[in-house]
């Protein structure tokens, strides 16, 4: 289940063993997130922070509703991920397919890479992919914009924030917990959606390089 305190509790577990502190952190999405959370609860223990399309869900998202509906969403929610089975597909080409038509900016190397490493083989010779689909049954609780807007107002170190222009979310200039980061910059990626970092590689790897120097 989708619950981000405790994705920080396995990332301040992982980071007390490498102990090399302050450390620099980059995550997408989720794992966006879960840095700028962490980043907040722990502001010395970080010198920089990048987060690719991972702030949170929309104000407008239902995660933000009310209460009885957040909750009879969730347990729907599981009680139909309880009856799903694994898409499988019957060779690497055919999943590399379904990736590229997922994500059209992909090319034909990257989807190759990103499928093979996505994928397992099953008993009968067919690939799944290693996401877990019960990570999609976010929690109903704990996604408040003021306590998270509170959390990333913490952050001390510099915050770089990338956003595609194609992605499934807008922009978040506005957004009440980008504007409590007293030390960020949003880069706005042309011809990128969610994946910006697949999607428009060589610009986030420069504005990226730099950044972490």
């Amino acid at each position: 289940m989708y619950n981000v305190a405790e994705h920080v509790l396995d990332l301040s577990a992982l980071l007390d063993i490498i102990d090399e502190f302050p450390i620099r952190l980059v995550g997408h999405s989720l794992g966006g997130i879960i840095v700028l959370h962490y980043a907040g609860v722990y502001p010395a223990r970080v010198s920089r922070a990048v987060s690719i399309e991972g702030i949170g869900f929309p104000p407008k998202h239902r995660v933000h509703g009310p209460a009885p509906d957040r909750l009879r969403y969730w347990l729907e929610s599981r009680r139909d991920m309880e009856k799903r089975k694994l898409k499988s597909y019957p060779s690497l080409d055919a999943a590399m397919a379904r990736m590229k038509e997922a994500n059209p900016h992909l090319t034909d190397e990257v989807a190759r890479h990103l499928t093979l490493h996505g994928t397992n083989w099953d008993s009968e010779g067919c690939l799944t992919w290693k996401f877990d689909n019960y990570a999609r049954a976010i929690s109903p609780f704990g996604h408040n914009l003021a306590d998270t807007a509170e959390v990333y107002g913490q952050i001390t170190s510099p915050t770089l924030l990338f956003w595609g222009l194609e992605s499934f979310a807008p922009v978040p200039e506005a957004d009440p917990r980008v504007q409590a980061m007293r030390n960020c910059r949003l880069i706005k990626v042309p011809k990128a959606g969610h994946w910006v970092h697949h999607d428009q590689l060589e610009l986030f790897l420069q504005e990226t390089t730099d950044f972490l120097k």
